[in-house]
């Protein structure tokens, strides 16, 4: 065995090596990391020989530098939109002829992570709930539905011009007088401003032909509530949920993702028995997890948010509903199940000014943005408001008729998790941004769960026979999953770009493959490999991606391999 030190910009690096046979040619493969101190290489190197003099060598990788070198990275909202652009993630609209102000095209990454957060919000929502039903409603309907919702008359924010900047914005009807622009300047309050986008339905413009894109999801569950219910047979307690796009023609569209003009929700309306308001049959299921509660009563006081258990704040009036603690709960757990950063969560309260004047009380599941805390995501106790509405406007009845006390029952909804994919797009990307110094590139560590591409397979060498095991393995996978097919560059370019849009797994063919009918599989946040028969290959990738296996335990480990980071440098 022999130390070498190589020059990778313009820092030294040593490492321990040893020469082997394989067939006919002798090459020299990387035994271990020293460090980047010659004396302190030498004295390693030398512990290293005399554990293998003495047959007693490490099961891991001996002191391999790249098992946790990553940093979490804070970035702001630009760079973001640069990193996402630069990767296939999110384009600004129709670009080439100027884009369009709060309007986005999601790239070949970007649509794969969009569809995999959808897919898992409606699994861990729906599938896996007795309870819990879907639809998915038009975006233009009749008219009626927003005149009933009270959107045509209300839906409106307050345009305002800055007299300083001269920047148009909005605020509330509360905000009037009370806030500034961002430099500093007073708001001249222009005119109400109604956010539905409107249209004309039919070849003839007329009155009758008006109609709107909705500026909401929720309204089609509450129009279809009575046939839904019909049809799926639900008994209350029960929700309905709909993800889809909405429009609302924002004044100030910014924050790139934040706050478009063409958006898409995720949202459930859960419906009760107003005599039952008090009965949640779910609540011990999360009544100690932890939340960080930022009530009205510490907002007016100016004091901090304080981490406490779901049943301490209910059984404190801090939240008035046990069902209301349960769903500020729920969502939060389904950001931590997929890797979301716990202390960038928090729940805010809305001060009495800020609720709408049917509900009883609204919480909002707040995130730490660059640019502040901001609302993720809403919950909304609405009563029994929008129901009654419908009723009233479309002399329908909607009530349903309770087995149990053999009345008619006009449900309520206790409440309304209301949630923005693009925002849940920005959390998920914000959370999982790292750099990595040794491979000197970003490694998006996603939940596999989430990840746009689940595997990328590479031939280690363009040669026809490892070529054609490669493509059949891609061939197999591809029936599940999204898999990148890689051949050209080195490997650690390969690996490189699959980490910075969050690949969690890379497969190798290598000259082993050939001989033993196995490849490696290496972990993106670790660099660790480990080498599975290909006939396990797919068994154990699922195993990986559902969190079912550890990687360590899922094949064995290669203890000896080169280097990535020279390879990319070299």
């Amino acid at each position: 065995m022999f130390i070498v030190k190589k020059i990778i910009s313009g820092k030294e690096y040593y490492y321990l090596r040893k020469s082997v046979r394989e067939g006919n040619k002798v090459i020299s493969k990387t035994v271990a990391y020293l460090g980047k101190n010659k004396e302190e290489a030498e004295k390693k190197a030398k512990e290293i020989e005399e554990k293998i003099k003495n047959n007693n060598l490490l099961d891991e990788p001996i002191n391999n530098p790249e098992i946790s070198n990553l940093e979490k990275k804070d970035i702001n909202i630009d760079e973001l939109a640069n990193f996402c652009k630069r990767k296939g993630f999110v384009y600004p609209s129709g670009e080439i002829y100027g884009g369009l102000s709060g309007f986005w095209d999601f790239g070949p990454i970007g649509v794969e992570l969009r569809n995999n957060i959808k897919k898992e919000w409606w699994k861990f929502h729906i599938y896996e709930r007795d309870d819990i039903t879907g639809i998915d409603g038009s975006i233009i309907t009749n008219p009626k539905v927003w005149k009933a919702s009270g959107h045509v008359d209300s839906f409106t924010d307050v345009y305002v011009k800055c007299l300083k900047c001269k920047r148009p914005n909005k605020i509330d009807k509360n905000e009037v007088g009370k806030v500034n622009c961002e430099c500093g300047g007073e708001y001249e309050v222009i005119s109400d401003f109604n956010l539905m986008f409107r249209t004309n339905v039919g070849p003839v413009v007329t009155d009758n032909s008006l109609a709107y894109l909705r500026p909401e999801t929720a309204q089609l569950i509450f129009a279809d509530f009575k046939l839904v219910q019909d049809n799926s047979r639900l008994k209350l307690p029960f929700g309905i949920a709909q993800i889809g796009k909405s429009f609302r023609n924002e004044i100030s569209p910014r924050d790139f993702l934040f706050r478009c003009r063409e958006f898409e929700q995720m949202e459930i309306e859960y419906f009760i028995d107003p005599e039952k308001r008090k009965d949640c049959p779910y609540f011990k299921d999360i009544e100690d997890f932890e939340l960080n509660v930022y009530s009205e009563e510490m907002q007016i006081a100016g004091k901090e948010p304080v981490r406490m258990k779901v049943k301490d704040a209910v059984n404190q009036g801090i939240i008035k509903l046990h069902w209301h603690g349960y769903f500020l709960a729920l969502e939060t757990k389904w950001f931590m199940s997929l890797g979301a950063n716990m202390n960038k969560f928090r729940i805010r309260q809305h001060l009495s000014q800020e609720r709408s004047h049917y509900a009883t009380d609204t919480w909002d599941l707040q995130y730490e943005f660059p640019f502040g805390w901001s609302e993720l995501q809403g919950i909304a106790d609405r009563g029994n408001f929008d129901l009654t509405q419908h009723e009233k406007y479309s002399n329908k009845d909607l009530k349903l008729f309770d087995e149990e006390s053999k009345k008619k029952i006009l449900p309520e909804v206790v409440s309304e998790p209301s949630l923005g994919v693009e925002r849940a797009f920005l959390v998920f990307l914000f959370d999982s941004y790292y750099y990595d110094k040794k491979r000197d590139n970003i490694v998006l560590k996603l939940n596999p769960k989430l990840a746009p591409v689940k595997a990328a397979v590479f031939p280690i060498i363009k040669n026809p026979e490892y070529n054609k095991i490669a493509e059949d393995i891609v061939k197999d996978l591809r029936k599940e999953w999204n898999i990148n097919y890689d051949k050209s560059g080195s490997i650690g370019r390969r690996y490189s770009r699959n980490d910075e849009i969050g690949t969690p797994y890379c497969i190798t063919v290598d000259e082993e493959s050939v001989l033993n009918k196995d490849v490696t599989i290496r972990d993106r946040d670790t660099t660790l490999q480990i080498r599975v028969k290909t006939k396990d290959l797919k068994d154990i990738l699922r195993k990986l991606i559902n969190n079912e296996i550890e990687f360590r335990k899922a094949g064995k480990i290669v203890k000896t391999r080169v280097k990535e980071t020279e390879e990319k440098k070299e």
